[in-house]
């Protein structure tokens, strides 16, 4: 009897203790509570122009802009959840000519609602990149960031040496986005 106890009840009940378990009231009131803070990072804009690009018919183009569709926060996830944004800009200019470039942002009734100017200075034949100190967008920036709809650049050329069809280099902007959400 004993050895049929070890073998076969004994096993049974130390088994049969697995399926006994403690439980506690669960508090679902702690949905309310749950907030996700996602931080998601991607390319804004780049571009690279080469330096005959600034001459048209052998005149040179001070200045040269560009407009392009910005409807980012169209979607109301975006729009609602968003809370910080930022922006990081590089420039390497190859040309021996400085250059002002302007970020404007543009509302969907063409007004500007912020311009963020880039001081570029000329090649000297030493590396030339600048890495500019990041935009922060926080608050009523923030805000005012949220009714963009439209992003314009403007090149402008600083006086120098004469530009022509042959002229080597070129101005490259590369940006990036990080932006900081909250959602609960």
């Amino acid at each position: 009897m004993k050895l049929y106890f070890q073998n076969k009840i004994l096993p049974f009940i130390i088994f049969s203790l697995f399926f006994v378990s403690c439980s506690s009231d669960l508090n679902f009131d702690q949905v309310d509570d749950f907030k996700l803070q996602p931080v998601l990072v991607g390319n804004l804009a780049y571009f690279n122009v080469p330096a005959n690009q600034f001459v048209d018919n052998g005149v040179e183009q001070i200045i040269t802009s560009d407009v392009q569709e910005f409807d980012v926060f169209k979607e109301k996830f975006l729009r609602d959840d968003v809370v910080k944004a930022e922006f990081d800009f590089e420039i390497e200019n190859t040309i021996n000519r400085a250059f002002t470039v302007k970020l404007l942002l543009i509302s969907e009734d063409n007004k500007t609602l912020e311009t963020i100017t880039l001081l570029v200075p000329a090649y000297s034949g030493s590396s030339n990149v600048i890495k500019y100190p990041t935009e922060v967008f926080e608050n009523q920036r923030l805000a005012l960031l949220k009714q963009t709809t439209k992003a314009g650049f403007v090149l402008q050329m600083d006086a120098g040496p004469p530009l022509n069809e042959n002229s080597p280099g070129s101005l490259k902007l590369r940006s990036g986005a990080t932006v900081y959400m909250e959602i609960e």
